[in-house]
């Protein structure tokens, strides 16, 4: 994984514990302005279908979101995800860096990230979880266990 790189901090999962990437990257507050943020990509092996981010601007507050990491990964190269969070390419040719859009109630954010670093720290989260594979470990049993009981509280209508 890049950790030559300005605002690229990335380490490896220590047992127990999942891979974090710390990126500097941009929010666009329009054509011009731009504004810097730390984000915190983590991963969970036992939550492999999500990646958490957390957005981090300095003298404000933390702001967390859980993100499809297939949606992070196809993000990268073409346009993905639709509603509150979409990711695409900003210049497909280079691929230097995309865009990402988180978007909840009638407020948006747009920021840009580079793609390198995102793409190898996805790239290892997919060798500790390979894609297809999220789902094996779940006892299914368990997890409808609840959804197949009987409701048994007494209702009052």
């Amino acid at each position: 994984m890049s950790g030559n790189q300005p605002g690229v901090q990335a380490r490896r999962a220590e047992p127990g514990d999942g891979p974090e990437l710390v990126l500097d990257i941009e929010r666009m507050l329009d054509v011009s302005a731009r504004q810097s943020i730390r984000a915190e990509f983590r991963f969970d092996p036992e939550s492999p279908l999500i990646v958490c981010v957390e957005f981090l601007v300095a003298g404000g507050p933390r702001v967390l979101w859980r993100i499809g990491r297939d949606l992070l990964q196809q993000g990268l190269y073409s346009v993905s995800g639709m509603g509150d969070v979409q990711m695409w390419p900003t210049y497909p040719e280079d691929r230097a860096t995309a865009r990402l859009q988180l978007a909840s109630g009638d407020m948006a954010a747009l920021f840009e990230l580079p793609v390198q670093p995102l793409a190898e720290w996805l790239e290892y989260t997919y060798e500790l979880v390979p894609a297809g594979q999220e789902l094996f470990d779940i006892d299914w049993d368990v997890a409808t266990a609840d959804l197949l009981q009987e409701d048994t509280t007494p209702r009052s209508d």
